[in-house]
């Protein structure tokens, strides 16, 4: 997969993580008390991870073709980190 093509579908990834974020907001009113810090919790450190991929992004965007491997590998990485963490946090449901 060429640079473009993978820096598109990593830019799709961010704005997927944003959607998500927002849509486990919206379902924090739903979670049992018992388990509502746990949730917020959950959802800042998704936040954290957003963050993290964004600058990931940043730098996979600025890489240049020496470090290119290795900032997508990075990003990939940050990607898998958030989706485990989805993951987590929606077993809750």
């Amino acid at each position: 997969m060429n640079k473009e093509v993978f820096k598109a579908k990593a830019n799709l990834v961010i704005d997927e993580v944003s959607v998500k974020i927002d849509e486990l907001k919206l379902k924090k009113e739903s979670v049992k008390d018992d388990l509502k810090i746990k949730y917020e919790d959950m959802i800042k450190d998704l936040e954290v991870k957003k963050v993290d991929l964004k600058h990931k992004y940043n730098d996979m965007a600025n890489a240049t073709d020496e470090k290119w491997d290795e900032v997508k590998k990075t990003f990939s990485s940050a990607a898998d980190s958030f989706k485990e963490a989805l993951s987590k946090i929606s077993s809750l449901f």
